[in-house]
């Protein structure tokens, strides 16, 4: 985002950029991670379209522990901020579930897209080779796969 501040020359980093801003200010308020979860979902469908692992692709949720902590006075016991700071930690804590949830549901659909694709490629070639098949005059042989059943993991 530093050089390419154009969302539309770099969406990526703009949805992760304002994914941040989005998940940091819901932080701030009290109550429910509705509107978090969203900003959360954006980012967390990047990283595991990127094929990220799930531990990098959700390490930046536990590290807004470390930025909160940066910003926060020196001693946050005499500051009487500490029990502020563990309902706080518990909330990232929370989001950081949140973002494996997520992130893992959008692995699963984009695995479920790549088998149903090998699919969708397998019965065309058995397509094809029928179709030449009964070109030349020969009788197609489907070898006992039913095309509509066609399951490439079998």
């Amino acid at each position: 985002m530093e050089k390419q501040k154009d969302p539309f020359a770099n969406p990526v980093g703009s949805t992760i950029l304002e994914g941040i801003e989005g998940l940091y200010d819901e932080l701030m308020k009290e109550g429910g991670f509705t509107k978090a979860s969203f900003f959360l979902e954006n980012i967390t469908r990047v990283r595991a379209v990127q094929d990220f692992s799930p531990s990098a692709a959700i390490a930046f949720v536990p590290f807004l522990k470390k930025l909160i902590r940066d910003e926060l006075p020196g001693d946050t016991g005499e500051n009487h901020l500490l029990e502020d700071l563990w309902g706080f930690d518990s909330r990232i804590d929370q989001l950081t579930l949140l973002a494996f949830d997520i992130y893992m549901a959008c692995r699963e659909k984009l695995y479920e897209i790549r088998v149903n694709e090998i699919k969708n490629r397998s019965a065309r070639v058995l397509e094809r080779l029928h179709s030449a098949q009964e070109e030349r005059g020969q009788k197609p042989d489907p070898g006992g796969v039913e095309m509509d059943h066609l399951d490439p993991m079998e």
